[in-house]
């Protein structure tokens, strides 16, 4: 099911000029900059990818973590994901999309766009002022996972029905940049201009909230940096030396994926709790009910509690220490951590009231053997008061 190049399937259309943000046009060899635009899109679209069932089906291959400098192999994914690669999508101006596909085993599908981009830093600012608010590239990516999942739906678990969750991020990627300066020559020079590609404004920005972005950069050699922000990155680096951070911020974004649906998950969980105590909890007999409603509960926390361990744990760096730097500091600037604490103060809130269930249960279940016991000795004491043995 792979898509036409020229996108002239029924099922997706040719996609129009002004359905997405002009591209700039290709600059002459010697321009001062040359690199690529990445948008990169995610959908939440089921419980698990069986992925050795799904790189059956579509022939992919495994995706393995790239690193910064050589690292042991007991570096990477704990379970690859399956990329796949999409077929150039040509617009009807000409320019080429180049693209692939991830599937993640947590149940994420990531689809990346990388757009080549030559000409200079007003260029530059420019282009991201415009695609960093732009929603189009969401639709087209949802229109090929879905064409993509009808061939792959043997190996979805669980698949969810509805709108899919979904996140999107943006990553400037400069492999050249005139002059080949040095990192901190180039925060010298063009702070300014870093600072408004990696918050997509047009305009110049203020000194408090230039320093406050230029604060998330992060450097291995002299000549390579990274400026992290929350809906967009600034790579400058060699194509091989840039895979790191294009990885760590896809997987970053996956986990701030997986930890939102586990929040609503749990939201809608608890607030059914509630409602069930307000409409049942009154009467010593209803607290009977209590006991189904707890199992219930009880499992979806031990399945949350399982899923959010599997994401969490999905890529190990045990000899990697600067991957690991990098993928905190992507990890902060869009939110993992934040819903993550969110996750797990639910998760204890449900917990609680699980405890709180299963003790209204043990307390109604004792009081009622209480009674039937009280029941028996009257039952004897009649008897007996009337002269006839049990």
């Amino acid at each position: 099911m792979d898509l036409e190049t020229t996108f002239s399937t029924p099922a997706i259309g040719k996609v129009p000029t002004e359905a997405l943000p002009a591209l700039v046009a290709t600059k002459p060899p010697h321009a001062p900059l040359c690199g690529a635009l990445m948008v990169l899109i995610q959908f939440d679209v089921c419980e698990e990818i069986r992925l050795d069932q799904l790189r059956q089906i579509l022939g992919a291959r495994t995706a393995d973590a790239s690193f910064k400098h050589s690292a042991p192999g007991y570096v990477r994914y704990q379970r690859p994901p399956v990329e796949e690669a999409l077929e150039p999508i040509v617009l009807e101006s000409g320019e080429r999309l180049q693209g692939d596909i991830k599937y993640f085993d947590y149940g994420v599908v990531s689809v990346i766009f990388e757009l080549p981009f030559s000409g200079d830093w007003d260029q530059l600012v420019q282009l991201s002022s415009r695609w960093v608010w732009d929603t189009n590239f969401e639709s087209l990516a949802a229109r090929i996972v879905k064409k993509k999942l009808e061939r792959a739906a043997p190996a979805l678990v669980k698949p969810y029905t509805g709108e899919w969750l979904k996140e999107d991020y943006f990553i400037f990627h400069l492999r050249e940049i005139a002059g080949s300066p040095s990192s901190a020559d180039l925060l010298a020079s063009q702070g300014d201009h870093i600072s408004q590609v990696v918050r997509g404004e047009s305009q110049p920005l203020s000194d408090g909230e230039r320093q406050e972005i230029l604060q998330s950069r992060i450097s291995y050699y002299p000549n390579d940096l990274a400026v992290i922000g929350w809906n967009a990155a600034f790579i400058y680096d060699t194509p091989s030396g840039a895979e790191t951070g294009i990885q760590l911020l896809q997987y970053a974004n996956s986990q701030l994926l997986e930890f939102r649906h586990y929040d609503e998950l749990l939201t809608r969980q608890l607030e059914d709790v509630y409602a069930f105590l307000d409409r049942g909890s009154h009467g010593l007999w209803s607290r009977w009910r209590t006991a189904r409603a707890a199992s219930k509960l009880h499992t979806v926390l031990l399945d949350v509690s399982e899923l959010t361990e599997r994401a969490d744990n999905a890529i190990k760096f045990l000899s990697d220490m600067f991957s690991a730097r990098l993928y905190k500091l992507a990890a902060a600037k869009v939110g993992v951590p934040d819903y993550k604490d969110l996750v797990q103060q639910k998760l204890q809130t449900a917990e609680e009231l699980y405890r709180f269930m299963v003790d209204e249960f043990n307390q109604s279940r004792a009081f009622v053997l209480e009674v039937m016991v009280v029941v028996i000795l009257i039952i004897e004491l009649i008897w007996i008061f009337r002269g006839k043995p049990i």
